[in-house]
């Protein structure tokens, strides 16, 4: 993948010339004042570099970071220690589908445990931004090949909900930071039921085995669980009169599709401090659902 034309990050601040951003360098504390972890920004895609700037306050786009981030903390020792070969990476840039239904339920994907970065976690779909290609363009081809649901574009209404500064390892206890994204969250309306989109709410989605193990479509009450379950926080999460436990469908090796049930306690697992990861949402999706929270309560207005 090194070796192949990258989406980088560039950042542009006070009218000073773009520059691309270094892997060490934090972008939410770049333009946020006194070090906090999140800010307003502008974005665009121009000539396969995605630019950063401030906006101003209510006039731009979310952009935060977890307050544990490892390029938050990494001291100047710990960054010396990362390998010359990670470190003239530059900072990715990748996309995520928050798609939503005509009966507002959105699609959650648990990532194969074979894959390096973020094995058994619960994400949207999406990927890597390749070269040439819009934002809306990546995510829509992200979105087939690892569910298998095709969608156009006159199909569905894109909104940018929000971007996410994502590390991973995504703790410094878990060792030094391997990869550093910027990651967009885009919601897309679709018109569509997921009855409609896939008969049996998912017994027609085809699901790329090699990255995803199991998928769900998941109502606002379930969301709202699992965003109170904030990572870095304590005390019990609110289920709300959930059931115990609520039906996905799980991915053979073959790809082949079988109902289960999960139980509710892994989707509002906390990241663990310290030792193995755990089957949990990643932190960076429970930030994109609770924008999609809010992009629901603006729209029943």
């Amino acid at each position: 993948m090194d070796k192949m034309r990258r989406i980088l990050v560039y950042v542009c601040k006070d009218g000073a010339a773009q520059q691309r951003a270094q892997f060490v360098q934090s972008i939410t504390g770049h333009f946020s004042d006194g070090g906090g972890d999140e800010v307003e920004v502008n974005c665009s895609l121009d000539k396969n570099q995605f630019v950063l700037h401030r906006a101003e306050r209510g006039r731009g786009i979310p952009l935060q970071r977890p307050a544990f981030c490892p390029i938050k903390h990494l001291s100047v020792t710990e960054a010396s220690a990362i390998p010359l070969d990670v470190q003239q990476r530059g900072i990715d840039v990748g996309v995520a589908i928050i798609l939503q239904t005509a009966n507002q339920r959105v699609l959650l994907t648990r990532r194969a445990k074979e894959l390096r970065i973020f094995p058994n976690v619960w994400v949207p779909p999406g990927g890597h931004v390749e070269p040439d290609e819009t934002l809306l363009d990546a995510g829509l081809r992200e979105l087939q090949e690892e569910t298998g649901l095709k969608l156009e574009q006159q199909e569905v209404s894109p909104k940018i909900l929000g971007l996410w500064e994502s590390v991973y390892p995504p703790m410094l206890s878990r060792g030094l930071p391997q990869r550093h994204h910027i990651v967009i969250y885009m919601l897309l309306l679709s018109s569509l039921t997921c009855d409609s989109l896939t008969p049996s709410c998912c017994a027609s989605l085809s699901p790329s085995p090699a990255e995803v193990s199991a998928c769900l479509w998941a109502d606002s009450r379930l969301v709202r669980a699992i965003v109170s379950a904030v990572d870095g926080g304590e005390g019990e999460v609110p289920v709300d009169g959930l059931p115990g436990s609520i039906s996905v469908s799980q991915v053979s090796t073959e790809g082949a599709l079988s109902d289960s049930t999960l139980p509710v306690s892994v989707l509002i697992s906390r990241a663990p401090d310290s030792g193995p990861d755990v089957e949990r949402v990643s932190t960076g999706t429970k930030f994109a659902l609770e924008l999609w929270l809010k992009s629901l309560e603006t729209s029943d207005l």
